[in-house]
């Protein structure tokens, strides 16, 4: 039954992050009136298919995801004949307006073509917000930074620290949340500079000693000796707390990639698909937020590792682009083709060597 309900998640979390990331690119190529020849949901062979507004929409047997079919004009050398450009229809006023029929995709622009392009990894983002935010909402309480208690003895209290002082920085950095003042401590006993609001002024403490809270085998079970209040849970607590989780996420998975780029971790440190079903079986062990926990990394990873100008993915189609957009003069397709080619068999060579490293380390 575990394995049951692990596969459908699996499914379910694989499918929403990817079929996000081409509805976004789907979405900003109807706004700027590109036409979108087939809108796939899933892969595979074909369940059913109806059109409409000029784009038929597909739902095929896997469920894993979707993908964008543009129609691009004909090769002017195979065809003998110089191409018109296609003149797209005039669009209705509106926020959000829907071309039916446009220009294909390279006709157009190269600044709407980085645009559709773009907004891949934009709702990537979108959805790990979406996600974060109800997790945020879920949420019992929120905390803040300003001092409810401490532990017996803690080295905070007898280094300047006091009660009822709300911390608003820490070495130099602002906290607003629980989670952000965590983050200025690794659970080693150290000395911090900090700024509190103390009876309505701001205090400078020069050397507070920080140290972390043990149980009785000696184990840390938090990363400071003082406990924090809960702050009233309303529009502004919640989107702040919601930024500050999507900031903590998207630093850490940078960190990660500059990690791995100057050699700091090796690609033997890395997952793929199966390693993250196996972070999924253990999430749904855990319940509904982890999940989501779970889906919301995912999807931010997604957005940021297509924003990387490594060959075949979108950010290196967004640097080609950038340069046409600025200069005026495309890249050479031949350029590339064999650019992008070679990043293709590298990405295939790097998913076959963490699949069977994902392979080996379960069995």
């Amino acid at each position: 039954m575990t394995a049951i309900l692990t596969g459908l998640v699996s499914v379910l979390v694989f499918g929403v992050v990817i079929l996000v990331h081409e509805l976004g690119h789907f979405w900003a190529a109807r706004h700027c009136g590109i036409r979108v020849e087939e809108f796939s949901i899933g892969f595979g062979p074909k369940l059913f298919a109806w059109d409409r507004g000029g784009t038929r929409y597909t739902l095929r047997l896997i469920p894993l995801g979707g993908y964008n079919l543009f129609s691009n004009p004909p090769d002017p050398e195979e065809e003998g004949e110089e191409i018109q450009p296609v003149r797209p229809p005039e669009k209705k006023a509106g926020l959000f307006p829907v071309v039916v029929r446009g220009l294909e995709f390279e006709q157009a622009g190269a600044w709407k073509r980085f645009f559709v392009t773009l907004w891949g990894a934009v709702m990537n983002f979108v959805l790990g917000l979406a996600v974060l935010l109800v997790l945020v909402c879920s949420m019992s309480s929120l905390g803040g930074t300003t001092v409810a208690q401490f532990v017996d003895g803690a080295s905070s209290s007898q280094t300047g620290l006091a009660l009822g002082d709300t911390i608003v920085e820490v070495d130099g950095k602002r906290v607003r949340t629980a989670n952000s003042l965590a983050q200025m401590f690794n659970g080693t006993t150290r000395q911090h500079t900090m700024k509190v609001l103390r009876d309505g002024e701001v205090v400078e403490l020069s050397a507070v000693t920080v140290a972390p809270t043990t149980d009785e085998t000696g184990a840390v079970v938090s990363g400071v000796d003082f406990r924090v209040a809960a702050v009233p849970k309303n529009l502004r607590t919640v989107l702040v707390q919601t930024g500050e989780f999507f900031q903590y996420y998207s630093t850490a998975i940078l960190g990660g990639f500059w990690q791995l780029a100057t050699g700091q971790v090796g690609v033997d440190q890395l997952s793929g698909p199966i390693g993250t079903v196996s972070a999924v079986s253990q999430a749904v062990q855990y319940g509904w937020r982890d999940v989501l926990s779970l889906m919301a990394l995912l999807t931010i990873n997604v957005g940021i590792f297509n924003l990387l100008p490594i060959p075949a993915l979108d950010g290196c189609k967004l640097l080609f682009l950038l340069f046409e957009g600025l200069t005026g003069h495309a890249v050479p397709q031949r350029f590339q083709i064999v650019v992008n080619t070679a990043g293709m068999v590298l990405l295939l060579w790097l998913m076959l060597f963490v699949t069977m490293q994902d392979i080996t380390r379960i069995f």
